[in-house]
């Protein structure tokens, strides 16, 4: 078997991130959901890591669906009035992650863009399959937009972010606010994201077995996730599923699409940049050769994990603080 510390033609994995991979407990989907759930829980780390802010829990409701969880964070700046907001979605295959496993990278996206920043607790699969969380993920940026001045938020300055599922559910988020004439938004930081669902990419086949997500992993997820779809046809699956699949993406926020080398994901993302650059939207990409799925988690301790985040969070800051 090739060693998955290397991916073909590239880099070794950042020999940082390597030593703290190998201390992690290691779980595969065939323990079953909710041991992967509890498990993913018990890697956040520890309160005293995390930067003070004035956070508060609340629950939405836009249209039909109420009792979204959400959680607000208010960077730690003088001034919070009148700042930008950020819309987050967390990672977790659809399946796993809530406002607890994604606070400390809410926390950094609301230092980093010093922006407001709403965390959704959206509805996960298998118990909620497609499209729940679509659903709720669209209803709290509908909520969000409505009430950005009672959090002290530009609603003229929004935007969406997430990380390998939430960053699906950002684009298709991206794509539905411009199909409704809003809310507009004025950037998408994508990390780590699926879109095209290709299999065939060399980036799926030389990292099937990467540390953190792998090719039957990936599967598993989407197989609670969308269980109606045909695995082998993803050019198939509906819009909402597969951001790809859009007839046209002319008119979509600017993005940043973050990838990492080690990841089966790694050439999905640079599709996706592809398709939006053709369009006419701005885009930048950025593969981050020795990194791995879900690198921004790792942003804390792994230097070359908190420069590779910290490129990502400055354009949205740009992004967000640009004026006329």
């Amino acid at each position: 078997m090739s060693d998955p510390s290397k991916s073909a033609g590239g880099p070794d994995i950042d020999p940082a991130l390597r030593i703290l991979l190998d201390t992690m407990p290691q779980f595969t989907i065939d323990d079953g959901i909710e041991v992967v759930r509890e498990r993913t829980r018990a890697l956040r780390p520890p309160s005293a890591m995390l930067t003070d802010m004035r956070i508060e829990d609340r629950t939405v409701r836009s249209g039909e669906l109420t009792d979204i969880p959400t959680r607000v964070y208010w960077p730690p700046i003088e001034r919070q009035r009148d700042l930008p907001v950020v819309v987050y979605y967390h990672g977790g295959g659809w399946a796993v992650g809530d406002l607890d496993t994604s606070d400390h990278l809410a926390r950094a996206h609301a230092v980093g863009a010093e922006a407001v920043v709403v965390s959704v607790d959206y509805r996960l699969a298998p118990e909620n399959p497609f499209p729940a969380g679509v659903e709720d993920a669209w209803a709290a940026l509908q909520w969000v937009s409505e009430h950005a001045e009672e959090l002290g938020a530009d609603p003229t300055r929004i935007a969406v972010a997430g990380d390998s599922a939430g960053a699906n559910l950002s684009a298709v988020m991206a794509l539905r606010a411009r199909d409704a004439g809003g809310p507009p938004l004025v950037f998408q930081l994508l990390w780590y994201l699926a879109t095209v669902f290709d299999t065939t990419t060399a980036s799926y086949i030389e990292n099937a077995e990467a540390p953190v997500l792998t090719r039957d992993a990936l599967t598993a997820f989407l197989t609670w996730y969308a269980p109606e779809a045909d695995l082998t046809n993803p050019k198939s699956w509906p819009v909402d599923l597969a951001p790809a699949n859009a007839s046209s993406h002319a008119g979509l926020a600017p993005a940043y699409i973050g990838t990492a080398g080690h990841d089966p994901l790694r050439d999905d993302g640079a599709r996706y940049a592809e398709l939006l650059s053709a369009a006419g939207v701005p885009v930048e990409l950025h593969n981050e050769a020795t990194m791995v799925h879900g690198y921004i988690g790792f942003a804390r301790v792994v230097p070359a994990a908190a420069a590779a985040t910290d490129r990502g969070l400055a354009a949205l800051r740009s992004a967000l603080h640009r004026r006329g």
